[in-house]
């Protein structure tokens, strides 16, 4: 029974730890925080148990689930579920760094209750984006993300949290409103939204239609993503939410606009191919831009927020170069920085709360009063420039390697950002860490013994991937070879 109905349960079941925490009285702040945290193990449990199912040499969409849903005027939209190579991956990493950012949760300071309600929501909606089998549903599940991260960083963010919130439903809400507008086409012009009926239907559609909704959906997913120059809002959320919503929104939500981008190469292969080269541009702008600017910061958030946008051009980079080299290397990179940008923010979170600041000159020295701390701090750096033997390394070498198949010299050029990552990150981390001890630093502490999980599970996961990259590509084999399959490759 649990099979049947096992992704259904994995996304609702943050409704039940909701309905608990609706009843609680309000003061009772570590009874709602533990019910908080522990609500995040039933996903995490649920989806260990999907991937322990999942079967790599198996068929595509496994684990589905569909029931009637909507029916109007003779078109019928199905209730439909299923995981493929990537969407079980992308569903463990959202359920491992959820329960990790429910632990960072300890920090916040105010309206507990609140706070973990829309936490435990915003869980739900990322999950079904994931497991989502029909853009509708994919729709419906990516609106209830934006509700509740408005909040969350509108209410328990920093100083200019409002202004940070406001950005960031105006984009995500237009960049939503021309994904609607995209699938409601594909939906009158094929009569369907379901993800494996509809390249039957968009075959019959002419090239330019095709080549409309395509740029559409790119436009829509690239706000999320975030490609230059939509990224601005995305600057403010990192710097203004709580840590553990950093967390989330780096570590997850970004990786929905690169889920959107694949989901658009795989509906539209032949259009995609014609813009192959201008994404190509965007993917290296994205790096260097994210690293040219991460280099001039005096904000660690800052530097953070911008390698941010530097990595995901190497989702672009990868995915242009159309063979499967490059789109290995751009899933494993989403995969990747997942887990390497949800550790960065969870260190920079734990400095702040002993500093107050992120501010690389208001610190300095932090290595003689958190010897451990400065030590992982060197080593996520280490993860995020692309250290062999690390998750990081995998991806970009695969990501370059594809697209120096096919535009050598534009390959070329995005080196340059991986060389300046080294030298950006390394620069903030060793001018935080080592030379004289800031007057701000004299009275920091060590790791305490609960900030170890969260580092610690995060570099497993980095380091074992790192290791064992195959743990990865076996798993999404199935999603590269039906892509090139899609590509004709």
């Amino acid at each position: 029974m649990i099979d049947t109905y096992l992704l259904s349960l994995l996304i609702f079941s943050p409704l039940l730890g909701m309905l608990v925490i609706a009843f609680l009285p309000k003061h009772l702040e570590k009874t709602i925080k533990l019910v908080g945290f522990l609500t995040t193990l039933l996903p995490l449990s649920l989806a260990v148990y999907a991937y322990r199912l999942f079967d790599n040499a198996g068929i595509a969409g496994q684990l589905a689930e569909s029931m009637e849903w909507i029916t109007f005027h003779g078109y019928e939209v199905r209730y439909e579920l299923s995981v493929g190579g990537l969407t079980i991956l992308l569903i463990l990493l959202t359920a491992v760094i959820a329960s990790l950012a429910a632990i960072a949760s300890i920090h916040i300071k105010k309206e507990w209750k609140g706070y973990f309600l829309l936490f435990l929501l915003l869980e739900l909606g990322m999950l079904g984006v994931f497991a989502a089998e029909n853009l509708l549903l994919f729709f419906v599940f990516f609106e209830i993300t934006l509700i509740p991260m408005f909040f969350l960083i509108g209410k328990w963010g920093y100083d200019e949290r409002e202004k940070a919130a406001f950005s960031f439903v105006i984009y995500n809400g237009l960049g939503s409103a021309v994904l609607l507008v995209a699938i409601l086409t594909l939906f009158v012009l094929t009569g369907t939204v379901n993800l494996d009926q509809l390249p039957d239907g968009i075959a019959a559609l002419s090239d330019g239609t095709k080549m409309g909704l395509l740029l559409a959906l790119f436009v829509a997913f690239a706000v999320k993503l975030p490609v230059f120059p939509l990224h601005t809002w995305m600057l403010r959320v990192h710097v203004q939410a709580p840590p553990s919503i950093v967390m989330i929104h780096s570590g997850i939500l970004l990786k929905i606009g690169a889920y959107g981008l694949i989901l658009g190469l795989t509906l539209f292969p032949e259009q995609f191919e014609k813009i192959a080269f201008f994404i190509a541009i965007l993917g290296v702008i994205n790096l260097l831009y994210g690293a040219f600017l991460a280099f001039v910061q005096r904000d660690l958030k800052m530097v953070l927020a911008y390698s941010s946008i530097s990595h995901m051009g190497i989702v672009l980079i990868g995915l242009a170069g159309l063979n499967e080299a490059g789109i290995q290397g751009a899933i494993f990179q989403v995969i990747s920085h997942g887990f390497i940008s949800a550790l960065l923010f969870f260190l920079i979170g734990v400095l702040y709360v002993r500093s107050g600041t992120t501010f690389i000159d208001e610190l300095g020295g932090i290595a003689k009063k958190m010897p451990l701390y400065a030590g992982f701090l060197l080593a996520g750096a280490m993860a995020s420039l692309g250290l062999p033997g690390m998750s990081g390394f995998i991806s970009e070498l695969q990501a370059f390697m594809g697209l120096f198949e096919v535009m050598p010299i534009v390959a070329a050029v995005g080196t340059l950002g991986i060389i300046l990552t080294a030298v950006y990150l390394l620069r903030a981390v060793l001018n935080v860490t080592f030379g004289e001890l800031h007057e701000n630093a004299k009275d920091f502490y060590d790791i305490k013994s609960w900030e170890f999980v969260p580092i610690i599970v995060l570099f497993a996961f980095i380091i074992g991937i790192g290791v064992y990259p195959n743990i990865i590509v076996d798993t999404l084999k199935m999603t590269v070879d039906a892509l090139m399959v899609r590509i004709g490759g």
